[in-house]
């Protein structure tokens, strides 16, 4: 059933990039990532960033994560310019604001789902408990399990649940459902769509799977390193309507 897309709240972007670029050298060639892409994402957004392989997506995520650094422009966190700050500055705001999920899963073998959360609580300044982030991506009867005795699919939602446990600002997701069939990739597009209606968290997610856009606020499509379009949904889908 279609549903009403709810509105980002209007305290203001949560992001603003400004004319950015990304030149990686290899001796003498240079490749152009990003070429002056402009773009604010809001507050409680889920935003999908669309595109073929080698169009700049992962690499506009790993921006916006104070993973990477652009070659020119800038980048703002609210009031703070990402572009500016040191080193232990982007490490504090990826502790304290950001939730990463990607491709594969990361999990640490020889501990449990519930062990696997408590490494990123222990750290956090106001986490919740690890089983509260379980049970919110449908895992709170598997949470003793060790990742060998989960499913792709679970294994991703643990993933997600480590992530949200630090009650992040922002969740920055690269291919999450890149690795999983259909069916056990939209259990993975249900939590992360619960965690954005519930908790608010901004949601960004990068895919080449055009077909889950349906479920976004927001579609930006990206190619060649460039933002080709930036389109609002009128109408969302639920995740159990995405097929590919």
């Amino acid at each position: 059933m279609s549903t009403r897309p709810t509105s980002p709240a209007p305290a203001g972007p949560v992001f603003r990039v400004e004319a950015v670029t990304r030149i990686y050298r290899t001796g003498s060639v240079a490749v152009q990532a990003l070429r002056g892409v402009t773009l604010a994402l809001a507050e409680g957004e889920m935003v999908v960033l669309l595109g073929a392989s080698g169009s700049g997506k992962s690499t506009l995520l790993n921006i916006l994560g104070g993973l990477d650094q652009p070659s020119t422009g800038r980048v703002f966190f609210r009031d703070q310019e990402l572009t500016r700050v040191s080193d232990r500055a982007l490490t504090a705001f990826r502790r304290d604001h950001v939730g990463f999920v990607f491709q594969f899963y990361n999990l640490v073998p020889s501990l449990n789902a519930r062990e696997n959360v408590a490494l990123v609580t222990e750290i956090a300044r106001n986490p919740m408990r690890p089983e509260e982030a379980l049970e919110r991506v449908g895992l709170g009867a598997r949470m003793d399990h060790f990742p060998a005795e989960l499913s792709g699919g679970e294994q991703q939602r643990v993933a997600i649940a480590r992530a949200i446990a630090k009650r992040p600002d922002v969740l920055l997701c690269d291919e999450p459902t890149g690795a999983l069939d259909s069916a056990t990739g939209i259990q993975v597009l249900e939590a992360l769509t619960q965690v954005n209606r519930d908790l608010g968290t901004a949601t960004v997610m990068v895919t080449h799977n055009a077909s889950i856009r349906r479920i976004a606020h927001r579609v930006v499509v990206l190619g060649d390193g460039q933002i080709k379009s930036d389109t609002v949904n009128d109408t969302r889908v639920d995740p159990r309507e995405v097929s590919w």
